[in-house]
């Protein structure tokens, strides 16, 4: 069983809920109280062992680049200030040398098609893949627990969350079977199911774990919801030949695709620093009433 090495990073959305912010600046590239959303979510597949970093941009995403790779001004500027503290926590959150790549999704059409695009990047090997607008707050990362049970199990592996059952048909929801490690074997996917037939509460939350015969499938996969070319549709067609098993997160998750996650997340990264929190504490207790 190959090693999970490598991770695909879906960064070339336009981000039109935050406009007119994103004009400018990416939408993974907004702050979270000192970082960008990005860096977060980076900073979870490298502490899982990831080594390879794809980011598959768009139109305007150039900054994205920039900011993974040596800004030798600003390193010499702050050397030369003494800022020793800032300079050891830029160069650890710095990607080594070839252990970043970058490539194109000329149109928008869908994730799945954003996770085709890094086909020759990846290669023949099982892969991660992270949606960069999603922060996992946990003690432990959620990608690092995903991978033990990938030690376990192989096959294709998914995030998932409790939801609502009232509210089943809002997400991608899978059905449970027997536990297998930490996780258990998933025995069905539905997207946007019915309430009422709905397989479980358990709704597929921004994180995967997948073998690169999904590439052949995304290469010919006819679009579905939106227009686009669904990962989803794909894995569903990939179930048919591979086992899926589910992880249940039980950290918090924040959307930061949405204006409410994203504001949510800097509360919460907030409060989880205590020289920030115990500034702004009182005052946010006042605004909120």
């Amino acid at each position: 069983m190959k090693k999970v090495r490598k991770a695909v990073f879906p960064v070339a959305g336009l981000g039109t809920r935050f406009l007119p912010a994103t004009k400018a600046v990416p939408k993974e590239m907004l702050t979270v109280v000192d970082r960008p959303i990005l860096q977060y979510v980076v900073d979870e597949a490298r502490e899982a062992g990831i080594e390879q970093l794809i980011f598959v941009t768009g139109r305007n995403k150039g900054v994205i680049e920039d900011y993974f790779d040596v800004q030798y001004e600003l390193n010499d500027t702050l050397t030369q200030r003494g800022k020793t503290k800032e300079l050891q926590l830029l160069d650890s959150m710095q990607p080594t040398a070839g252990h970043a790549s970058f490539t194109r999704q000329q149109l928008p059409l869908g994730l799945g098609h954003a996770v085709w695009c890094a086909r020759e990047l990846v290669g023949n090997e099982p892969f991660a893949v992270l949606l960069p607008d999603v922060i996992m707050q946990a003690e432990r990362g959620c990608l690092a627990s995903m991978i033990d049970l990938y030690g376990t199990s192989g096959g294709n592996i998914l995030s998932v969350e409790e939801v609502n059952p009232r509210e089943a048909n809002k997400y991608g929801i899978v059905g449970r079977a027997g536990d297998v490690g930490n996780g258990f074997k998933i025995d069905g996917m539905v997207e946007k199911p019915k309430v009422e037939e709905a397989p479980s509460n358990l709704a597929i939350s921004g994180r995967y774990i997948l073998q690169p015969e999904i590439f052949d499938i995304l290469e010919t996969q006819e679009r579905g919801a939106g227009n686009e070319i669904q990962l989803t549709d794909g894995m569903l067609k990939l179930a048919d030949a591979q086992d899926f098993f589910g992880y249940v997160f039980t950290g918090k998750t924040y959307d930061c695709g949405s204006k409410e996650g994203f504001i949510k997340a800097n509360v919460a990264y907030a409060k989880a620093d205590d020289a920030i929190w115990s500034k702004v504490r009182d005052d946010l207790a006042e605004l909120v009433g």
